[in-house]
């Protein structure tokens, strides 16, 4: 095998993180709750975990200990803050799309989420991935003057459309897009809609594509799961980690 991930993986789920918690901390005056979770000893990165559409939860919480069991302190923040109800599915989409409609306020609560993951981390190098509504709001920062606070940005099964008015300006990290061939909510053809766009802006990208795989693909227990793509998206990103933090081998 040319990748480690597995093994990673594997130790990961075993090693108990170093150090676990909720973090509450306020944006404008309301209470948001995110997840530190720290590597043992010196950190090989920092990684910011942004949430799917229904809000920070267990799921965020064990990639964070996954991660800092491979030597990386994880930061999962929270995008809603507790003025915002999430869980059902008119809830989520009503929560989604405050944010898909105000992308100044989006970049306002990243923003304060790489400020609370600093505090906490000495780690220089900055890694942002999320997961479907968390991979739109990690493109996000990419395309935003926040761009240079990360090394990189990967988005799992996530929301790709670039808004109207923003763009890709080739001065981006390098992007990871991994994604389900079978997803019925974000098509092929959107993928395909973003590589044209970073290939006219210069940008630095790598797309994956997963036969089979639907939306949500790497979320274990739900009928959308499918075990071959969510660990080889894994190794995926875990290489492309390694790679932009320069603590390969």
């Amino acid at each position: 095998m040319t990748r480690t991930a597995l093994a990673a993986t594997a130790l990961a789920l075993l090693a108990a993180p170093a150090l676990a918690e909720d973090v509450a901390y306020e944006v404008e005056g309301v209470s948001h709750t995110g997840y530190f979770a720290a590597a043992e000893g010196e950190a090989r990165g920092l990684v910011l975990i942004a949430h799917d559409w229904d809000g920070l939860d267990g799921y965020e919480r064990s990639r964070a200990d996954m991660l800092a069991g491979m030597g990386y302190d994880a930061f999962a923040l929270d995008m809603y803050g507790a003025d915002t109800e999430a869980g059902t599915m008119e809830q989520n989409v009503a929560a989604t799309s405050e944010l898909t409609g105000d992308r100044e306020k989006m970049r306002m609560l990243i923003e304060a989420g790489i400020a609370e993951a600093r505090a906490l981390s000495s780690a220089t190098d900055l890694v942002v991935m999320g997961y479907c509504f968390g991979g739109g709001v990690a493109l996000e920062m990419a395309r935003s003057d926040m761009a240079g606070e990360a090394v990189g940005y990967a988005s799992f099964h996530g929301s790709i459309d670039t808004p109207e008015g923003q763009s890709w300006d080739g001065d981006e990290p390098p992007v990871l897009i991994l994604h389900g061939g079978a997803d019925d909510s974000v098509p092929l053809s959107a993928v395909q809609t973003l590589m044209t766009e970073f290939e006219s802006a210069g940008t630095t990208y790598t797309v994956e594509i997963y036969s089979g795989a639907p939306h949500a693909f790497t979320v274990e227990g739900s009928d959308r799961y499918q075990e071959r793509a969510d660990r080889e998206s894994w190794e995926a990103f875990t290489d492309f980690l390694a790679e932009e933090t320069g603590t390969e081998g």
